[in-house]
Order: C-alpha cells, then sequence, then structure tokens
C-alpha cells in the first residue's frame, strides 16, 4: 500500500538559500568573506582525535607499577608504527629467549605512561574532517575557526524522506512523465556520477542497479519502505537520517509506496536539467525538522536579477491590513480572523526572541497580538 505525506514541503523556482557549514569541534577555515565556492570544495578542515588503545605493561611483564617508566623503550609523546618495541623486561642471566617484548598493536602516538595503573595509553592518529561547501554559491560571513555561512540563488524542492548524504552533480531525467516508474532497464553506464529524477517509483533493481553504475543520487515520488529496510539492514524508526553509506542518496517526494511525483515538482526539476544540483537526504520528522532537499543553484550572473524578482514576489504577498489569515502555532492554533494592526518594530515575545508581531481581530471580535510567523494568509 502506498502512503503519501502532504506536509506543505516548499518547491520553488527561485529561492535566496542560506546554509551554515560548521566543523564538529575548532579548526581552520580555508575561505573568506565573498569568495565564490563550488560545491566539491573543502571551506573548512580540522582533526578529530584518534581513538586510544590501553596496553597493561605490568601485567605483560611482571612488574611494579611504579617501576613502568625503568621499562619503556619510548617516551610520552613519541610516535611509532605497529610493531615497534615499546617496552621490555630484563631476562634473569640475560637470557634473551627469556625477554618479553611489547610491541605496538597499532601506528600511533604514546598519549601516557601511568606509575599507578601500569598501563600505557595509545592514541592512533588523528582523522582529517572535511567540510565542503555543498553548493555552489558565496560565503557571506566567517565563524572563526568553526566553518562560514553560505548563500546562492537556486531552484529548490524538498522531500517527505530520504537516505544517504550530500551529494552533487549535474542534474538529469531519467523518465519522460511524473507517474512513470523509474526501472533499472533505464539506467545507462552516461548515468555514472549524475543526479537522476525518476517519477512514480524506484523500484529495487534500479537501485541496485544505480548503485552499480555509480550514480550519485536519485529523486523520485516513491519507493517501497520494506525495501528501504532491506537495504539498511534495520528499521529506521525516529532517528535522523543522512548518515547512511548505501551507495547513493535517495529523496522521496511524495511518500511510501508507488507515487507519481507532484506536477510541479517534476515539470521544475525538468526545466533545470542539465544543471549542477546538490540533493541531501537528511531527514529529521520530530522536533527541530529536517527535510530531504535538491538545490539546483543559478549562475552567478543571474542572482542580481533573480534577487529583484524574489523581492517583487514578496512584496506583492506581503500580508495586509484586512487579509484574512489563519493561526498556524499555538496558543491560537487554528483559530480565524482578520489582520487589524501591522505593528512595524520588532517586539519580544515569550521565548525572549525579537520578532515581526501583527493585531488578529478573530471572528467571535477578540483580538490577540500573534508573530506573522506564526499565521498564514487565507486567499479571499
Amino acid at each position: 500500500m502506498a502512503h503519501a505525506y502532504t506536509p506543505g514541503l516548499r518547491v520553488t523556482e527561485k529561492a535566496r538559500i542560506e546554509r551554515e557549514r560548521t566543523l564538529p569541534l575548532k579548526g581552520d577555515v580555508l575561505v573568506k568573506t565573498g569568495d565564490e565556492v563550488r560545491a566539491e570544495d573543502v571551506v573548512a578542515k580540522t582533526e578529530l582525535p584518534g581513538p586510544v588503545t590501553i596496553v597493561n605493561v605490568v601485567n605483560q611483564l611482571g612488574i611494579e607499577p611504579g617501576e613502568i617508566r625503568d621499562y619503556m623503550l619510548i617516551k610520552e609523546g613519541e610516535k611509532f608504527t605497529e610493531g615497534t618495541p615499546l617496552a621490555q623486561n630484563r631476562p634473569l642471566f640475560g637470557l634473551s629467549f627469556l625477554r618479553t617484548v611489547i610491541k605496538a598493536p597499532i601506528d600511533g602516538t604514546v598519549e601516557s605512561v601511568s606509575e599507578i595503573t601500569g598501563q600505557m595509553v595509545l592514541r592512533k592518529p588523528p582523522q582529517p574532517v572535511q567540510v565542503h561547501a555543498y553548493f555552489d554559491g558565496r560565503v557571506t560571513h566567517i565563524i572563526e575557526n568553526e566553518g562560514v555561512r553560505l548563500e546562492t540563488y537556486a531552484s529548490f524542492a524538498q522531500g517527505i524522506f530520504g537516505i544517504g548524504g550530500e551529494v552533487w552533480g549535474e542534474l538529469r531525467v531519467a523518465v519522460s512523465s511524473a507517474d512513470e516508474v523509474l526501472s533499472a532497464d533505464k539506467l545507462k553506464p552516461e548515468h555514472e556520477g549524475k543526479l537522476l529524477v525518476g517519477g512514480s517509483h524506484f523500484t529495487r533493481e534500479a537501485f541496485d542497479r544505480a548503485r552499480e553504475l555509480g550514480v550519485k543520487g536519485v529523486v523520485v515520488g516513491g519507493f517501497h519502505d520494506k525495501d528501504v529496510r532491506e537495504i539498511l539492514g534495520y528499521d529506521l524508526g525516529v532517528a535522523i537520517t543522512g548518515h547512511e553509506e548505501v551507495g547513493l542518496t535517495l529523496v522521496m517526494t511524495e511518500g511510501f509506496g508507488e507515487i507519481p511525483m507532484a506536477q510541479k515538482t517534476f515539470s521544475l526539476l525538468k526545466a533545470r536539467e542539465g544543471n549542477r544540483a546538490s540533493l541531501s537526504g537528511a531527514t529529521q520528522i520530530r522536533a527541530g525538522v529536517i527535510r530531504p532537499e535538491i538545490i539546483i543553484p543559478y549562475p552567478r550572473a543571474e542572482w542580481d536579477a533573480i534577487s529583484n524578482s524574489i523581492e517583487r514576489e514578496q512584496a506583492a504577498q506581503a500580508v495586509q491590513i484586512g487579509d484574512h489569515i489563519r493561526v498556524i502555532r499555538e496558543p491560537y492554533f487554528g483559530r480565524l480572523g482578520k489582520v487589524k494592526e501591522l505593528t512595524p518594530a520588532l517586539v519580544r515575545v515569550e521565548s525572549e526572541t525579537k520578532v515581526r508581531v501583527l493585531e488578529v481581530e478573530f471572528e467571535d471580535g477578540t483580538a490577540a497580538v500573534v508573530p506573522r510567523a506564526n499565521i498564514e494568509r487565507i486567499e479571499d
């Protein structure tokens, strides 16, 4: 059975997209404000400390903890390779066959030697971490030692569910209509490295074929949930996705099962075919909602015109006094009314943040002040 979800996903031909790209811990930022970047560019890097291995020296050599440094062959802070002698005892009568030598089980560094426990702590080499730009755009702000904020002007579409991480490449449409199944026979060697658009369904056989060909990602209307479980080997539950290593990134725009892609979404992706795009399968459906997405940037030369177009459209859609609205968040969730007054200044609300508000007159004659972000306009 197909399961469709309609949460009001965003699908727009022209939008300003902004994202922060940050490291998991302090590191080096490699770009500066104003730089233009490509999706594959590394904008920040750092190193994660390697995991540790504990070696119980006193047990292996038969010595007291306080004597450990007398038997060490390498000092704290020194690097070594796997198999390097780290410590040894002194055999009776100089008989070498009675000597016990402790050799390094890993490549790494001696982090500490304890005269209390008689143990040696070895740490593997640090693991490099790089943050890519993810989409073609421009650096608007530097977050010192942490990362950057990027912007781009792009076509943008959200999905309902996805798996797999961030990928980028040329966008190609592999079907002729929004209700056509993306089957294995439609996948060709020239799809290697591409982001593909399907229609109503992406079969399990097609998934395996796409992975075999080196397809980077697929956007499709639906995919069977049982196939997701088989591919992953476990149920996803309510955890955040986006870190799965399954060979490609998959984004469903409609839901689980065989469901035609919304025509608006399909037409938008079809219109931007051949352009570079970025795709993320990251999904979180609990608090702090994260949606899978596809971003298709416009060339830098078109940004000013697109920005002006967006501003004109927003101005035309702005809420005006007298407009009929519905409140979409508590404590007035679901109540209908009309805009009585627009307050131009920012107002501090219960969360201690400052936001733009308006006064609503409800149908029963009562009134309330609500954040503008908490309402939606109802077309007359």
